[in-house]
C-alpha cells in the first residue's frame, strides 16, 4: 500500500517538474546562462574572435578612468531630469481630461496609447522629420510664423532635452492609463464635499486628486527612471550620441564598446557597474518617496 502512494507521488513529481521544463529550459539559455558568462567577463579581454585573456581587475580600473563613461552617465540623468517631471505632468494633465466625461473619449484614449505599442525605431525616423534642420514640420512652422529653425538635434544644448520630448511623446500612453485608472479610484464623495465648502477646481486638484494619486505617481516615477537609465534607440537612430557626445547615453555607450570596438569583456564591466549605478539611484529614489508620502 506504502509502495503504491509513493509510485503515485512520484509520478505527480514527474508530471510536474515535466510541465516547468519549458520554463526552465528558458530561464537556463536566456537568464542564468547570459548571468554567469557576463560575471565570466568582467575579468577577461574578449573580442569574440580571439580567445579570452584573463586580465584580472583592469576592465574595473578602465571603467574608473574613463570620462566618456561619466559623460554618458551624465548625459542619462540629464534626459531623466527633463523627461520624468515632464511625463508625469503630461500624463497626469492628459488623464484628468479623458477622465472627465467627453465626447469622443474612448477613441482619444485609444489615439494617445498608439505610440506605445509602435516600435521606437519607427517613432524615431518619424521625429526625424520632424526635427530636420531644413524640412522638418518643427521648423517650417516656426519659419512660417517669422521665427528662425532652431537646430533641434544639431545644437549640443538642446539635442538631449529634444530626445526626452520625443520619449515623452513615445512613453506617455501607458502612464495617462497608469493615471486614469488612479483618478478612477478617488471615490466621487471627496470631491461632492469639497464642493459644498466652496472649494475651487484647483483647490481641489491640490487637496484630493494630488494626494490621493500620490501611490500611482511613485510607481510612475520609478518606472520611468528605470525606462529612463534604459535610453538606447532614440540617440542611436536620431543622432547616434551626437552632437560632440551630447546625447551619448550610458546603453549606447556600453552597445558601442561591445559591438563597434569588439571590447567585450569591458563592455560586460560597464554595463555590471551602470546596474549598479541604476539599483542605487532606484532605491535612494524610493526611500524618499516612501519618507515623503508616508506610503
Amino acid at each position: 500500500m506504502t509502495g503504491t502512494l509513493l509510485t503515485r507521488i512520484r509520478g505527480r513529481d514527474r508530471g510536474s517538474y515535466l510541465l516547468i521544463s519549458p520554463y526552465l529550459v528558458f530561464f537556463g539559455a536566456f537568464v542564468a546562462y547570459p548571468l554567469i558568462f557576463s560575471l565570466i567577463l568582467l575579468f577577461h579581454r574578449w573580442n569574440i574572435v580571439t580567445p579570452m585573456e584573463w586580465v584580472g581587475a583592469r576592465n574595473f580600473i578602465r571603467v574608473a578612468a574613463d570620462g566618456l563613461f561619466y559623460k554618458s552617465v551624465l548625459n542619462t540623468v540629464l534626459f531623466l531630469l527633463i523627461h520624468i517631471p515632464l511625463q508625469v505632468v503630461v500624463a497626469i494633465g492628459f488623464a484628468m481630461m479623458l477622465n472627465a466625461r467627453v465626447w469622443g473619449r474612448g477613441f482619444f484614449r485609444a489615439v494617445y496609447f498608439f505610440p506605445v505599442v509602435v516600435s521606437g525605431v519607427a517613432v524615431t525616423i518619424l521625429w526625424q522629420q520632424v526635427y530636420a534642420n531644413d524640412y522638418g514640420i518643427l521648423n517650417t512652422l516656426l519659419q512660417a510664423a517669422g521665427l528662425p529653425a532652431v537646430p533641434w538635434i544639431t545644437d549640443p544644448s538642446i539635442a538631449m532635452p529634444s530626445i526626452a520630448i520625443m520619449a515623452t511623446w513615445k512613453n506617455v500612453g501607458i502612464y495617462i492609463v497608469l493615471f486614469l485608472a488612479g483618478l478612477q479610484s478617488i471615490p466621487a464623495d471627496l470631491y461632492e464635499a469639497a464642493s459644498i465648502d466652496g472649494a475651487t477646481p484647483l483647490q481641489r486638484f491640490w487637496r484630493i486628486t494630488l494626494p490621493m494619486l500620490n501611490p500611482t505617481v511613485s510607481v510612475i516615477v520609478i518606472l520611468s527612471t528605470i525606462g529612463g537609465f534604459s535610453l538606447f534607440i532614440e540617440p542611436y537612430v536620431l543622432t547616434g550620441g551626437g552632437p560632440m557626445q551630447s546625447t551619448l547615453s550610458a546603453m549606447l555607450y556600453i552597445y558601442n564598446q561591445a559591438f563597434y570596438f569588439s571590447h567585450m569583456g569591458y563592455a560586460a564591466t560597464l554595463g555590471v557597474v551602470y546596474a549598479l549605478v541604476i539599483l542605487t539611484v532606484v532605491l535612494i529614489q524610493r526611500k524618499v518617496i516612501e519618507r515623503e508620502t508616508g506610503l
